[in-house]
């Protein structure tokens, strides 16, 4: 089996294809996703949720309105996330950075790269990743937990987060061809990896019982 095995496997097991985002996650391409990468950090996406609904009531979804609130004034508004005071503290600072060094969330989505944001406080591999796939449209593959739960299932294991991901890589651009041909129109990379990622997360979501990731239904079509 490759990574390419695995994604024809959940595109026929119907996964995020009624979703009306084309990336999958919310709101892609705005600045939306860089807050949700931050604040989904050891924490249940419907707790974002809560706490994105409390940035909106306040007019807050921008990264200059967060650059200049009170630390602590947001700490409250994201509360429902967890860990909200440290959160607090590395959004607030990279908004501030983003404005400094970006003006605004257009230029920065254009003109980020992976370095700038890996030396941002309170931003790993998967959220720096996210943030260039679901707000910069950038062609990277996220690599989650999930991800790596899952190959592990199918006795695939890795020694860190760029081998997985070079793996799941390498199986979707050497069958590109073929996944063109399964959507039945052309099919940019930026667009396979987010719904790959997507398909991933939410199999794994409707299909696990305390970690361990039932995959009868994934074999049945591989």
């Amino acid at each position: 089996m490759n990574s390419f095995d695995l994604f024809k496997a959940l595109k026929k097991s119907g996964y995020i294809k009624n979703k009306k985002e084309e990336f999958w996650w919310p709101k892609s391409g705005t600045f939306e996703v860089i807050i949700g990468a931050i604040l989904t950090q050891q924490t249940k996406w419907g707790n974002v949720e809560k706490s994105l609904i409390n940035l909106k009531r306040n007019n807050l979804l921008n990264e200059k309105s967060i650059a200049k609130l009170d630390v602590n004034e947001l700490a409250l508004l994201i509360k429902p996330s967890g860990f909200y005071n440290q959160k607090s503290k590395n959004l607030k600072k990279l908004c501030q950075n983003i404005v400094e060094n970006f003006e605004n969330f257009e230029n920065f989505s254009l003109h980020v790269n992976k370095d700038w944001l890996m030396d941002q406080k309170g931003i790993g591999q998967e959220s720096c990743d996210s943030i260039l796939c679901y707000a910069c449209f950038r062609e990277v593959m996220v690599v989650d937990n999930y991800t790596n739960r899952l190959v592990k299932k199918f006795g695939y294991e890795f020694e860190n987060y760029n081998e997985l991901q070079e793996w799941l890589v390498d199986g979707i651009q050497s069958n590109h061809a073929k996944i063109d041909k399964l959507y039945n129109k052309k099919m940019p990379f930026q667009t396979i990896y987010a719904r790959f990622h997507g398909k991933i997360v939410e199999f794994c979501k409707d299909n696990k019982i305390k970690k361990d990731i039932k995959i009868d239904k994934l074999k049945y079509f591989l």
